[in-house]
C-alpha cells in the first residue's frame, strides 16, 4: 500500500530515532495478526452475547456480560484506531472497510475519528488538540475524576472536563478526500443504526439489543475510553515532546486485556511512531529502551499512573468545576 498522500498522513515524531530500515521493518502491516486480533474480540463478544441470550433475563448474567461486552467493543475501537492510521492491512479498501464495521457498530464514524485524530497526533497538547479538554488538568482531584467516571458508567453523556469554547474543525492541510469520506461516513452510521432499531424492533429483540449492545457502548465503554485518556495524557507537565507529554503504562495482561487491548499501553511509542501497528508495539518498545530512546520518559507501571492522575488538585478552582 502507497503511504498516505499529503492532507492524510499522521506524523511520526522520531524517525531519525531508529534505524530507518527497522522502523520500516516494524510498520509492515500483518493481514494474519491483524485479522486474528479482530476475530479475537468477535469471539469473546459472540459468547458472550449468546450467555446472556440463553440465560435471560437473568440480571446477574446479563450485567456480567454488559461489562464484558463493553471491554471488547472498545477493543473494537481500539482495532478501528489502527485503520484510522491506516495500520490494519496494505490494501486500503479493506482496512477502511474493516475499521468502519468495527466503529460503525458502535455509533461512530471511523473515517471522520480520523480527520479529528490527526489533530491530536499532529498537534499534541497543541492549541488545535481536541483531546486535551478530556485529559488536561490533571490531577484534579480523587472526588472530581470518580464522579467523572461514574457519571460515565451510569449512562451519562460524557462530557468534556472543561469548556475550550473551541470547534473541533480539519487542520488547515486536511485533504478535500478525507474531508468528504468523513461527510458520508457519518450518515452512513446515521442509517445503519436506524436501520438496526427498526430490525430489532421488528425481531421482539428490541430490549436484548438495548441491553446487552447498546447498553455497554454509553456506559462501560465510556468509563474505559475516560479512564485510558487522562492514564495517557493525564498528570503530564511537560508538553514539549510526546516523550513526556504520553505516558506508557506497564500493566499485568488481564488488566491490558480490561483496559488496555491491542498493546494500547504503549502510547509513548506510538505517538512516536504513529506508522507502527498494535502487534509490533512491544517489539518497538523494546527497541527503543536498548537504544536509550526512552530514557528520561514516562514508562510506568498502571498504579503508579493511578496515583497520579487521582492525586489531590494542582488546578485552579476554574478548572475544577
Amino acid at each position: 500500500m502507497s503511504e498516505p498522500a499529503r492532507g492524510e498522513e499522521f506524523k511520526d515524531d522520531y524517525r531519525k530515532a531508529l534505524p530507518q530500515e527497522l522502523v520500516q521493518r516494524l510498520a509492515r502491516r500483518s493481514a494474519w495478526r491483524s485479522s486474528a486480533a479482530l476475530l479475537q474480540d468477535i469471539f469473546v463478544l459472540i459468547v458472550s452475547i449468546s450467555v446472556a441470550l440463553a440465560f435471560w433475563p437473568n440480571p446477574w448474567v446479563a450485567g456480567i456480560a454488559v461489562v464484558i461486552i463493553g471491554t471488547r467493543q472498545h477493543a473494537l475501537f481500539v482495532v478501528a484506531h489502527d485503520a484510522a492510521h491506516y495500520l490494519l492491512y496494505d490494501t486500503r479498501w479493506l482496512n477502511d472497510a474493516v475499521g468502519r464495521a468495527c466503529s460503525t457498530v458502535q455509533g461512530l464514524s471511523m473515517r471522520t475519528y480520523r480527520v479529528i485524530h490527526r489533530l491530536h497526533h499532529n498537534n499534541l497538547y497543541g492549541e488545535l488538540d481536541p483531546d486535551t479538554a478530556l485529559h488536561g488538568g490533571y490531577p484534579r482531584g480523587k472526588a472530581y475524576l470518580i464522579k467523572k467516571l461514574l457519571k460515565d458508567f451510569l449512562g451519562g453523556a460524557p462530557a468534556l472536563n472543561t469548556a475550550t469554547n473551541k470547534a473541533i474543525r480539519p487542520l488547515d492541510d486536511t485533504s478535500v478526500k478525507l474531508r468528504d469520506e468523513a461527510r458520508s461516513d457519518r450518515n452512513a452510521v446515521i442509517f445503519f443504526h436506524l436501520t438496526a432499531l427498526v430490525l430489532f424492533g421488528l425481531s421482539g429483540y428490541l430490549v436484548q439489543y438495548l441491553v446487552l449492545w447498546i447498553l455497554p457502548l454509553v456506559t462501560v465503554v465510556q468509563a474505559i475510553l475516560r479512564l485510558r485518556a487522562i492514564s495517557e495524557h493525564g498528570a503530564t507537565t511537560d508538553f514539549s515532546s510526546p516523550l513526556t507529554a504520553a505516558r506508557t503504562n506497564v500493566a499485568p495482561a488481564w488488566l491490558e486485556w480490561l483496559i488496555f487491548p491491542h498493546h494500547v499501553n504503549y502510547h509513548i511509542e506510538h505517538h512516536l511512531y504513529a506508522s507502527v501497528p498494535h502487534y509490533n508495539l512491544r517489539q518497538l518498545h523494546r527497541e527503543m529502551v536498548e537504544r536509550g530512546v526512552l530514557d528520561g520518559a514516562e514508562v510506568v507501571p498502571f498504579a503508579v499512573t493511578l496515583g497520579k492522575i487521582f492525586a489531590a488538585s494542582a488546578a485552579s478552582p476554574a478548572l475544577t468545576n
